[in-house]
């Protein structure tokens, strides 16, 4: 039964980015690599990360009286900037049509945070003696994290295009200005809602939702006045 379970999460984690890598069409270009450089740069900008956090940053358990200090959280999301910037180098290094260097670039970035952050805690909890709920909601959250970074680098693409319309500029800076604070405003709806885990889940799914739609829409846009 734990086997049986353990394999449903990888199944319900790993499958849908190999379907999207399989059936999106950028197998035919040959991308796998660029996938594998785009994971690197996901690895590498972590690191930068972590370390600009750990230098700049106290430690939660150092703030006095260990209360919640909404700045200091704030400032460390913006720190998530640099997703931004290494998902515009994995795009820049990617040759080929704009859906081919999104979804290549969405998917090895998204792949990488999955092996990082998921594998771990499958290989550690799902195989437990006990079913467990928590580890079928990471799986499903990590293919909402896929969504989210295919929004993302589509936003990214769009925002370096100089044939980019006018009217929809603003809205692309807008949606890439607030990207860094996304966790902390579902987080705070879902404390001010007293939402569940699962139910924090669907906000997140219809908040990537929405921006992807947003995204696909400019694209389409685009796409259709310079013909790529």
């Amino acid at each position: 039964m734990t086997l049986y379970h353990f394999g449903n999460c990888l199944a319900l984690v790993y499958a849908p980015y190999h379907m999207a890598y399989k059936f999106s069409g950028i197998s035919e270009y040959a991308t796998f690599s660029k996938c594998v450089y785009a994971g690197g740069l996901y690895i590498l900008t972590q690191l930068c990360k972590m370390l600009l956090l750990a230098t700049f940053f106290p430690d939660s358990d150092n703030i006095q009286g260990g209360e919640y200090d909404i700045f200091l959280e704030i400032l460390k999301a913006t720190v998530d900037l640099a997703d931004l910037l290494g998902l515009y180098f994995a795009l820049n290094s990617i040759p080929g049509k704009g859906h081919a260097k999104i979804l290549t670039a969405a998917i090895g970035w998204a792949s990488a945070e999955v092996l990082v952050t998921r594998s771990i805690l499958l290989w550690v909890g799902a195989r437990g003696s006990e079913f467990d709920w928590r580890y079928v909601r990471s799986c499903a959250e990590s293919n909402v994290a896929l969504l989210q970074h295919a929004s993302t680098a589509a936003l990214v693409w769009l925002w370096t295009r100089s044939d980019l319309s006018r009217k929809h500029f603003p809205i692309v800076v807008t949606l890439l200005a607030i990207s860094p604070y996304k966790s902390l405003i579902e987080e705070a709806i879902a404390s001010i809602f007293s939402l569940s885990a699962w139910a924090l889940l669907g906000l997140r799914t219809v908040h990537a939702t929405a921006i992807g739609l947003t995204a696909l829409a400019m694209y389409a846009v685009l796409a259709q006045q310079i013909g790529i």
